[in-house]
């Protein structure tokens, strides 16, 4: 059997379309604890398009045109966003404990992207290549190479800064929500603890 089909079958046994497309939901997930998940895919989604699309028109665009300011504006502000609700969500399913029933996989994923969300953040703020940008620039570096990874992230080379914003992390992140979204469905939303001497519906 090859990869493909080793994949099919691992697909087909553990990902039904009820898992996909499920028309029925239990009751407790109309809590709010339930919709920062949600939230964050929406922040995202903004964040995409905009990003998209200055990089589509360029940074005279977005520095000097009306339309462009505006553009820029959405993606700043959807950034400040998904950062929130992605830690309103760590905090509510931390709460909620989300690694049990042996979704301890779904709850590492969501740490890798919460990772990488920040580095994909920090080489946008690098981007920007204004005079905060740069001394930032010069002084992460030092925190690069104290990391060992300064040989391969190098703050001050703008190219590669932007490259790993609009490229590189962007993808990573991409694919871990993806991986992370089918954990979900598989394994469905995490049920609230059950009350004492009872049990949850």
């Amino acid at each position: 059997m090859n990869v493909t089909e080793n994949l099919k079958s691992y697909l087909k046994d553990k990902l039904t379309l009820d898992d996909l497309l499920p028309t029925k939901l239990p009751v407790y997930l109309n809590s709010v604890a339930y919709l920062f998940g949600v939230f964050s895919l929406c922040s995202l989604f903004i964040l995409i398009i905009t990003g998209l699309t200055m990089a589509i028109f360029g940074p005279l665009w977005y520095h000097v045109s009306g339309t462009g300011k505006l553009f820029n504006s959405f993606h700043y502000w959807a950034v400040q966003l998904l950062f929130l609700f992605m830690l309103l969500h760590l905090a509510t399913k931390y709460f909620l404990g989300a690694f049990r029933d042996g979704r301890w996989k779904t709850w590492m994923v969501g740490a890798l992207i919460l990772g990488a969300s920040i580095f994909t953040a920090f080489t946008g703020y690098l981007s920007a290549a204004n005079w905060s940008a740069q001394w930032h620039a010069v002084e992460a570096k030092d925190a690069m190479n104290a990391m060992g990874i300064g040989g391969f992230f190098f703050t001050t080379n703008y190219t590669q800064v932007l490259s790993l914003h609009v490229a590189f992390f962007p993808a990573a992140v991409g694919l871990l929500v993806v991986i992370h979204i089918l954990f979900i469905r598989h394994e469905g939303p995490v049920k609230p603890y059950p009350l004492r001497g009872g049990k949850t519906k």
